[in-house]
């Protein structure tokens, strides 16, 4: 119901945005992400990962604007000692998660070349580790909701931008026991077109 709630809600800005827009820009953009699964059950430390997607630009006002995204997210996340002592689990290493992330972002220009990013950001887990359970129990919930804030150097159709994402929900499926979280750095280039 959430789920339904939050794309209903972003399709609103959308469709608000195009009315009112002063100007529309579509562009791509890829880069990597330096993630960690906040957690005792995951090393504290960051894993390197990707991201690839495209993006609108909605100028609403000259220094305000809508920046909506589609981002294809993989990362990976290394087991601590405590994930085996936490589940009893003696052969899992290593987890690939792949995220469907959507980003909607509120851009400040500070002047033409320079943005505030800030917003929410809604990721739909595609794919996880399927080796994490043999027995098919699925280890992350299917979704997670972040808040991102950041900076964006615009040159000509070419956006230089990073950014940081922190988890806002749970993302452990299993049980109560141990709170999961994400954390992700992006860092990329964007090309508008």
């Amino acid at each position: 119901m959430i789920k339904q709630k939050i794309l209903l809600l972003a399709f609103g800005c959308f469709a608000g945005s195009f009315v009112f827009s002063q100007s529309l820009k579509f562009g791509i953009k890829a880069g990597t992400d330096i993630h960690k699964l906040n957690s005792k059950s995951f090393k504290d430390e960051f894993s390197f990962g990707y991201h690839a997607g495209f993006f609108l630009d909605i100028g609403i006002m000259p220094k305000l604007g809508i920046q909506p995204e589609v981002l294809f997210s993989q990362v990976t996340a290394d087991t601590s000692s405590s994930f085996r002592d936490i589940y009893q689990l003696s052969n899992v290493s290593k987890v690939k998660l792949t995220y469907l992330n959507i980003p909607l972002i509120l851009n400040y220009k500070f002047n033409p070349f320079v943005s505030l990013q800030v917003g929410p950001q809604y990721g739909v887990l595609i794919n996880q580790g399927k080796s994490l359970f043999s027995n098919g129990k699925e280890a992350f919930k299917k979704g997670d909701f972040s808040m991102l804030g950041g900076l964006q150097v615009k040159i000509s159709k070419i956006r230089i931008y990073g950014r940081y994402v922190v988890g806002l929900n749970n993302i452990n499926d299993i049980d109560n026991r141990d709170k999961w979280k994400n954390q992700t750095i992006h860092l990329g280039l964007g090309l508008s077109l």
